[in-house]
């Protein structure tokens, strides 16, 4: 029988700092829960609104591979590496800090707010030379399938390259529809978070801003009570 960690929504970490209103899906910053470190190599899960014109000033990252999600508005991002670049809805955006790489990411608008997500995973190799990949996905690619964002580097699945052996999907479930996905390996697991709508997974049924991580199963099991977004990261249940 699969073992299911359920997250409500109202139960993530909150921290309200004026600028940025952020839910923490797992112990981060201020928040601290030891029930919630991390769900195997996932270890950040971050959903973040950030004012107009605001920010996060250049600060360090290292081993640690870094995925953007923009829902809502443009997060506009810049790296000692020498990219500026603004993430749009529909883009995701990836990071391998490796040895060690400073960034800052900013509201791109003055008029709007921004709405992303942030994951972190821990690589399954260290001190790797920094790398940046970004990549629009079409929406429509997402119906009713699960469209690849994040595949491994070594791996020839589609979807912007880490080095670590997971997978992130996004798909878009209309209502009295129902998907399933085969693991790839019999030591993964499973995090699904919905970003909008209801569905059942694998019996625990989530709202919006819920989440499950979903272990010990070969098969993830999806049927959507009402149009749902729903993103996936399957990741190595790390010992």
């Amino acid at each position: 029988m699969a073992n299911i960690i359920y997250h409500p929504a109202d139960q993530r970490g909150h921290a309200d700092h004026g600028w940025l209103n952020a839910k923490h899906s797992f112990s981060f910053a201020g928040f601290y829960d030891p029930s919630k470190i991390h769900f195997g190599a996932l270890r950040v899960l971050n959903d973040d609104i950030v004012s107009e014109g605001m920010g996060f000033g250049k600060h360090p990252h290292d081993n640690m591979e870094i995925i953007t999600v923009v829902l809502e508005g443009a997060l506009e991002h810049k790296d000692s590496m020498g990219h500026t670049q603004a993430i749009l809805p529909n883009e995701v955006q990836v990071m391998s800090a490796g040895t060690g790489v400073f960034h800052s990411e900013y509201n791109h608008n003055r008029d709007q707010k921004v709405n992303l997500l942030q994951l972190w995973i821990f690589p399954n190799k260290k001190n790797v030379k920094p790398r940046y990949d970004q990549k629009l996905f079409a929406p429509e690619e997402r119906i009713n399938q699960l469209q690849p964002l994040v595949s491994p580097i070594d791996n020839e699945d589609a979807g912007l390259k880490i080095h670590q052996d997971a997978w992130i999907y996004r798909t878009t479930l209309q209502a009295g529809k129902t998907l399933e996905h085969q693991l790839h390996n019999e030591n993964n697991g499973v995090y699904a978070f919905v970003i909008n709508g209801s569905v059942d997974a694998n019996g625990q049924q989530l709202n919006k801003r819920d989440a499950a991580g979903i272990s010990d199963t070969d098969t993830l099991k999806l049927a959507a009570s009402a149009d749902s977004d729903i993103l996936l990261v399957e990741v190595p249940m790390l010992s």
